[in-house]
């Protein structure tokens, strides 16, 4: 049998009581998450929730051409989900695999129990809720003002930050739908960042060798983002 501890590989379940842990361990199952394996699509009510360990899972809005724009990223930190325990069910955007690994499931019906017990995981959602909404909102502004190039440094930085090491495997294509914009543009903007010796690109795999120069060129929405996570979810009162 799994202990408590293990849950704690993902951040926002590590913030809970320990004597939390114990009680909703039973419930969780870990899972393996495939790279474009998609979680939840518009319109279409989740079945459970996942805590991702080593995953990352992309928020995607997508337009009826097929264009897509990401309109957030979830890692260690947080929980793909939200819209079944803030009462609205669906939501229009997708939720889609961007970088391969594992994640805590947990059956929705379970979690919106849990929320309306309105204990420690109630208050836990809830302020990450706020972090996710800064995140999608700092990302629209992102793509409006800002350059391709910082718009990508953004997105590496962010993405690093839910993982557990420097390196990420992700095609320029798919980046290119990630961030709403040519392929073409994603292309020179990598390149730029492997000239200035910031990262590393091969294949399709990407190491940054560079962060604070990363962090140096980097718009202020990265900022931003890590702020408000920081301050509602790193610190033990939280809950």
């Amino acid at each position: 049998m799994l202990e408590p501890t293990v849950l704690q590989q993902n951040a926002l379940l590590g913030l809970l009581p320990e004597e939390e842990l114990e009680r909703l361990l039973p419930s969780f199952e870990k899972v393996t998450l495939t790279l474009g394996q998609s979680l939840s699509e518009s319109g279409q009510q989740m079945s459970h929730v996942y805590f991702p360990i080593d995953a990352i899972v992309s928020l995607l809005c997508v337009m009826e051409d097929g264009a897509s724009t990401e309109i957030a990223v979830v890692g260690n930190e947080g929980v793909v989900g939200v819209s079944l325990f803030m009462g609205g069910e669906t939501t229009p955007s997708r939720a889609i695999v961007q970088s391969a690994g594992t994640a805590y499931r947990l059956k929705g019906q379970l979690l919106k129990n849990e929320f309306y017990r309105a204990g420690p995981m109630q208050r836990l959602l809830l302020r990450y809720t706020q972090a996710l909404l800064t995140q999608m909102a700092q990302t629209a502004v992102c793509n409006r003002h800002h350059s391709v190039d910082q718009q990508l440094c953004r997105w590496l930085l962010l993405s690093l930050d839910r993982l557990p090491g420097d390196k990420l495997i992700m095609t320029q294509e798919l980046i290119a739908n990630m961030l709403g914009v040519r392929r073409e543009g994603v292309t020179e903007s990598a390149g730029k960042l492997q000239k200035a010796g910031l990262i590393s690109y091969n294949r399709g795999h990407i190491t940054v060798t560079d962060r604070p120069g990363l962090e140096a060129r980097v718009c202020e929405c990265y900022a931003v983002v890590k702020r408000e996570y920081d301050r509602l979810l790193k610190h033990p009162e939280v809950v």
